[in-house]
């Protein structure tokens, strides 16, 4: 699934200070869905039944490059040309997803 989020970056100067911060609309990819989950009486467990849950998660990212094309610097001016207008930056996003244990979430 597809969805739109904001990115924000910001760049800083040799002493630390923010030099620009820039933003841009893009489309990512999201892991979304429904994963069946099971629960069965069990003798073992305190509450007399044994669940197993599943949810949808990425079982793995791919990297991307994406335009930031909203920058303003320190003070909050739109910065308009072409060098320092626009910055690239790497998204790790969702290649493939499916349905994992619960709580189980290393890769």
């Amino acid at each position: 699934m597809r969805e739109n989020v904001l990115p924000k970056a910001d760049e800083y100067d040799e002493v630390g200070h923010i030099k620009r911060t820039c933003s841009g609309d893009i489309s990512v990819t999201k892991c979304e869905g429904f994963c069946t989950s099971q629960v069965q009486p069990s003798v073992i467990t305190a509450t007399g039944f044994a669940k197993e849950c599943y949810c949808c998660r990425e079982s793995y990212l791919k990297e991307r490059l994406v335009i930031l094309n909203q920058c303003y610097d320190a003070d909050g001016i739109k910065l308009m040309n072409n060098e320092d207008g626009v910055m690239e930056i790497k998204l790790r996003e969702p290649a493939e997803c499916k349905c994992i244990k619960c709580g189980n979430f290393s890769r």
